[in-house]
């Protein structure tokens, strides 16, 4: 068997040349005559390991030494109830801005720490456009604004980072981090699972304003506190390691692809191909989003006849592009085209879209 264009949601795909050395290295990691899965976390060429990669995400985004980077287990779910805990306390408001499903998860998970509050939301229309900034109703003083740049499951994006004053701006950025080039400077706290652009599922990365780490507004138990994973550089506790290790080789094959300018050139152009493909199919296809809102990395579409749906899946899954169910809240199709998706994938996608709608209109 032969691999095939992958455009799951997460897990994602890696790239190959990351895979390959992966699977070289598997055996033997250097020179330890053991697996990276199998060595101390604590051990001398581990910790060279982690903290080569943790240089290596500090180069590509310019991280500037403001903030710490935490490589953490629990996912980007985990952090929705774990943000309000270090950074708000019981009597704290925070704000959030809803664009999508996941940032409505977010400010549920918050409530039991925070208060949370809704500065804007474009649930009425169904979640297709960001609310224009003069709409949102910010609260001065608030512990924070918390965002989501990319809601996965409704293909919505912000494509500037809004503007919030003095508070500190909070962002999950598991789907886009690294798709292109980012002012982390501006954020207060930013967050990524893992297994979408930058690793396999089971790693985080948070990227925290120092500052913000004095907060401790609450007790709570050393796992969940950012200060204390800070100062014991992520290995308060075993981390999961395979994930970290091979995040490291992903950071090393951006690097050598040209950095972030060259992927936000690469994930424009798939982009717009893909767009451009929905939109020129004479209403065959759909995107629900506004146009100023679409993602790049994030693509749904919907057919004319939903009935349909379960034919397009079958067959394009046999023409070798897989993963293409949308979520189930929302139905359709959906495309996700991260930094190891090529162009080529996208290609072969738009032709199969072609071809079905010939076929099938």
């Amino acid at each position: 068997m032969s691999r095939a264009f992958n455009f799951s949601a997460g897990p994602a795909a890696l790239p190959e040349a990351v895979l390959q050395q992966a699977r070289d290295e598997l055996l033997e990691w250097r020179d330890e005559r053991a697996s990276v899965m199998e060595v101390s976390h604590r051990g001398k060429a581990f910790v060279e390991c982690a903290e080569e990669a943790e240089r290596d995400l500090r180069a590509l985004l310019a991280v500037p030494e403001s903030h710490r980077i935490l490589f953490l287990q629990g996912g980007a779910t985990q952090q929705f109830a774990q943000i309000p805990m270090n950074l708000a306390g019981q009597d704290d408001v925070v704000d959030y801005v809803l664009t999508g499903a996941w940032g409505q998860k977010a400010a549920s998970e918050a409530k039991p720490y925070a208060q949370v509050r809704i500065a804007a939301s474009a649930e009425v229309g169904n979640f297709t456009r960001i609310p224009a900034r003069p709409e949102w109703s910010l609260t001065p003083g608030a512990a924070y604004v918390h965002y989501t740049p990319n809601e996965t499951i409704h293909g919505v994006e912000f494509h500037q980072v809004p503007d919030v004053g003095n508070v500190p701006l909070v962002a999950d950025f598991s789907s886009t981090i690294l798709s292109r080039p980012l002012d982390v400077d501006r954020f207060g706290l930013i967050y990524a699972g893992a297994q979408k652009n930058i690793g396999p599922a089971g790693l985080v990365i948070v990227i925290v304003r120092e500052d913000l780490l004095e907060r401790a507004p609450r007790p709570m138990a050393k796992i969940f506190s950012y200060a204390a994973q800070a100062k014991e550089g992520s290995m308060l506790n075993t981390p999961p390691t395979f994930a970290w290790y091979l995040s490291g080789l992903v950071f090393k094959w951006i690097a050598q692809q040209g950095g972030l300018a060259a992927m936000a050139e690469r994930n424009r152009a798939k982009a717009e191909l893909l767009y451009a493909s929905i939109d020129g199919s004479g209403g065959f296809y759909r995107n629900p989003v506004e146009g100023g809102a679409r993602a790049w990395v994030k693509v749904p579409l919907t057919q004319q006849d939903a009935g349909l749906d379960k034919a397009f899946l079958v067959e394009s899954e046999a023409a070798g592009l897989l993963a293409l169910k949308g979520h189930r809240a929302v139905g359709g199709m959906r495309a996700s085209i991260y930094n190891a998706m090529p162009i080529e994938g996208v290609r072969a996608l738009v032709d199969f879209m072609a071809d079905f709608a010939r076929r099938k209109g």
